[in-house]
């Protein structure tokens, strides 16, 4: 019987960056034809180590051999050349291009002096069909869905001849539908000969679709698993050297007096289509009401009304009694509104900015931030300090640039600022989106512990497991209206699952405040 030959090799691999050894002697394998998962928390040195694979950085020591060969990988080019194509978490299309145009940007046919778009699109159109990627050639990337997207760019990548495909936590952004069909398309990938590594730190993926994994702590490799011999409790204290709990822990709920009503809200987008149809929902503090929907059926309008993002056409959004319809951002929040967003890199943060100055956004202008319009630099590092200490935000020092810190690490620096704002309403989109098991455990401690100081909490999750497990009534968002209310502790993914579909549910009624 012959060996499964080794595609990559990875020995002793160290980089380091100002103030952090990102890799700390790493040595990390991949056989052909399987999914090797790479796991750890955020900021443990992932995505370093898949840069330097891919040619983006270069490692100060250690090697690279590719199926058995040694390389020095200098740049993405010359990955490609030796047959690796990347998958970034956030992909890196121009939207107002076609599919098509997107695929072969940069490696275009010729025929004669111009390109010849037929012969693109139909070897396009065979690759999509070969691994059952089923996308449009002609389609606009503007109009397309964000797991559409990153069909786009795998086939991006097996474009450019890629055997071995590095996916960078590529359900970070994906509805629970696309998750599935993603995983289809990396088992048919790999069935075709394919070798995929799995930058991820969702177990229950990892234990759906991986071969192998590795795990990586601070920089370091605690151990390579099969995926058939371990379980996701084993997998999450090998990355956080410490047990986790998976069930959130929590009190009754004490509901008290109504933070947030909202009353028959209707509302339209940019192309006039109505996305919000006379909306009601009530938030009462010391509770979280958690929305549960299929992507697109008006979640990211509804926060967007609250919030003073979206004009609303006609009906009333009260904070604590007072009418905040189409009020300034700056007003509502000055009213107590805090918001977790939905895209960390859209509305949460200034990429080019320090975290320090990404934690004070929203506060700069007041005291003891801010004197005479002049910036108090000593209140901002101090303020900035405690916040990254108290929620464990991985980072060299506040004056490190947002961007240069792991999805997981931005996000834990917005869920500091919002909540330490100490709001009235906390308004938390996706909020563990993109994080680690660790991460998640200590984000949910955070969302009860505001409901039990008394705050309205509003939780919006694609992740129904979440919603359940946190909300004390979830409200079920359909075409833009509240198809039902149910309490949290009576439901089931069933029964949710009807009702994000257009079912009805008459145990439900048509009471969207408590009953």
């Amino acid at each position: 019987m012959s060996l499964v030959e080794t595609v990559v090799e990875m020995r002793g691999i160290t980089k380091r960056f100002p103030g952090i050894i990102a890799n700390d002697n790493i040595s990390f394998s991949v056989k052909k034809g399987e999914i090797h998962a790479l796991l750890g928390e955020n900021g443990a040195g992932k995505s370093t180590l898949m840069n330097i694979l891919f040619g983006l950085y270069e490692p100060d020591e250690g090697e690279i051999l590719i199926h058995g060969k040694k390389v020095r990988m200098k740049s993405s080019k010359e990955a490609n050349r030796l047959g690796i194509g990347m998958v970034h978490q956030h992909f890196m299309l121009v939207k107002p291009f076609t599919v098509t145009e997107n695929i072969i940007l940069g490696s275009e046919p010729v025929k004669f002096i111009s390109i010849d778009s037929k012969a693109a699109k139909q070897k396009v159109i065979e690759i999509s069909e070969q691994y059952g990627l089923a996308v449009n050639p002609d389609a606009i990337i503007s109009d397309i869905s964000v797991g559409m997207e990153q069909r786009v760019e795998i086939l991006k990548t097996l474009y450019r001849g890629a055997d071995i495909l590095i996916f960078d936590e590529p359900t970070a952004v994906l509805t629970p539908q696309e998750i599935n069909e993603l995983m289809k398309i990396m088992k048919n990938l790999v069935s075709e000969g394919k070798s995929i590594i799995l930058i991820t730190h969702k177990l229950k993926e990892i234990m759906a679709v991986s071969d192998n994994v590795t795990v990586i702590r601070r920089g370091k490799v605690v151990g390579t698993v099969q995926t058939s011999e371990t379980n996701p409790n084993e997998l999450a204290a090998m990355m956080v050297g410490k047990e986790v709990s998976f069930e959130v822990q929590k009190k009754e709920a004490e509901p008290k007096h109504v933070v947030l009503q909202i009353n028959k809200v209707t509302a339209f987008n940019e192309k006039k289509v109505k996305v919000l149809n006379d909306i009601s929902l009530e938030v009462r503090a010391g509770e979280i009401v958690g929305i549960a929907g299929v992507d697109g059926n008006g979640q990211s309008d509804l926060i967007e009304s609250i919030t003073g993002l979206h004009k609303v056409t006609s009906g009333k959004i009260l904070l604590n009694g007072k009418d905040m319809t189409n009020k300034s951002v700056r007003t509502i929040i000055e009213a107590g509104v805090s918001h977790i967003p939905e895209d960390r890199h859209r509305s949460g943060l200034i990429l080019d900015f320090s975290i320090g100055q990404n934690m004070v956004l929203e506060t700069y202008y007041k005291a003891p931030f801010s004197k005479n319009k002049v910036i108090n630099e000593k209140e901002v590092s101090k303020y900035a300090n405690r916040l990254i200490e108290e929620y464990d935000v991985r980072t060299p020092s506040e004056h490190t640039l947002a961007r240069s810190l792991s999805g997981g690490n931005q996000q834990k620096a917005i869920i500091a600022r919002e909540v330490d704002k100490n709001p009235d309403l906390l308004i938390a989109v996706q909020p563990t989106r993109g994080v680690d098991v660790g991460a998640i455990e200590f984000i949910h401690k955070r969302l009860i512990e505001q409901r039990d100081m008394g705050k309205a909490v509003l939780l919006i999750s694609f992740e129904l497991d979440e919603v359940m497990q946190l909300s004390d009534r979830i409200a079920v968002i359909y075409e833009g209206q509240i198809a039902a209310v149910v309490d949290a502790k009576e439901t089931t993914e069933k029964e949710l699952g009807y009702l994000m579909a257009g079912g009805t549910n008459n145990k439900a009624g048509d009471s969207h405040g408590i009953k």
